[in-house]
């Protein structure tokens, strides 16, 4: 684990890498979109190469601008940077997968993305609204077999428009729903859900590694209550005392400990921020390492605790 740590990427299960450290984009509406395409110019500045949005975010024209700049002053070419999108559930019929994922490329102005993954397990009713309601204010679900909708993201792998394909949000059920399809051509190569050292998803995190899947983590600091889908008035994580006090005596910041004990688990770890400080304060958390009493420290922090509410 430590030898593979120390190039900064893990291998995942069709072959491919994935840097161990990216940035999340996921933004309140109140940033401005103009502060996204500053933030990923100086994230490439920084060092960052993993780039994490979705079509969700909004914000995909502006990261692309971002990334050609970068690319067109010689900072990085295409190959040096790993960028995840994620199909929403208003596209998983599997005619609308492949569309949803052309739409990502033509803004980021860019052949294929690194990773496909699927939002979410639920299929929404497909149309041009993020989150179709009733006349009642009911999310509107859409009865779309999601190994039908697997079976497109394995298209978009074969037709070269992604490299990899994964899951967010899956839990063990519905990550076996895939695994156990027949005729299945590719596993998925990761999920990516919320974890923190309140919510260490070690029973979701056996299980993938059981199976040769890399867990993604968002959330890893918490997250902006600013966001319309977190849940307001949560103890903060970065104030947790012990993570402070572990912190404290690697003379280190509460979030590089957060991250840190998300990369000593063999877990990529997004880092959502868009300050030039501490984006390179967490670009920082491969020069220290926790003692395996901090880790049982973190572990013991675990309180099965969301931020972010489901659908």
């Amino acid at each position: 684990m430590m030898s593979q740590m120390r190039h900064f990427s893990l291998k995942m299960n069709d072959g491919h890498t994935i840097p161990m450290l990216g940035l999340g984009t996921s933004a309140p509406s109140q940033v401005l979109k103009s502060e996204t395409e500053m933030a990923i110019k100086r994230a490439i500045d920084i060092g960052y190469r993993h780039i994490d949005s979705a079509h969700l975010y909004q914000n995909e024209e502006e990261i692309g601008r971002a990334i050609q700049m970068k690319i067109a002053d010689g900072t990085v070419k295409r190959d040096d940077i790993f960028y995840t999108t994620k199909v929403w559930g208003t596209f998983f019929r599997p005619e609308l997968v492949q569309t949803n994922l052309e739409r990502s490329l033509k803004k980021l102005q860019m052949s294929y993305v690194d990773l496909y993954l699927l939002h979410h397990p639920e299929a929404l009713q497909a149309g041009e609204d993020f989150f179709p309601k009733d006349t009642h204010g009911n999310i509107i679900f859409d009865t779309v077999d999601l190994c039908t909708t697997w079976e497109a993201m394995e298209k978009c792998k074969n037709e070269g428009l992604t490299r990899s394909i994964g899951v967010s949000n899956f839990n063990c059920k519905q990550l076996e729903r895939i695994l156990n399809k027949p005729g299945l051509k590719y596993k998925p190569v990761c999920n990516q859900v919320e974890c923190h050292p309140y919510l260490n998803q070690s029973k979701l995190l056996e299980f993938c590694r059981s199976h040769d899947i890399l867990l993604v983590a968002y959330a890893t600091l918490g997250s902006d209550a600013r966001k319309k889908w977190v849940i307001k008035n949560k103890p903060r994580l970065l104030q947790d005392p012990v993570l402070n006090a572990i912190a404290e005596k690697h003379r280190r910041t509460p979030a590089q400990v957060a991250l840190r004990y998300q990369l000593q688990r063999g877990v990529v770890a997004l880092a959502k921020s868009f300050s030039e400080q501490r984006m390179k304060e967490n670009f920082q958390v491969f020069e220290f390492e926790l003692t395996p009493e901090d880790m049982e420290s973190l572990d013991g922090l675990n309180r099965n605790m969301c931020y972010l509410q489901d659908l």
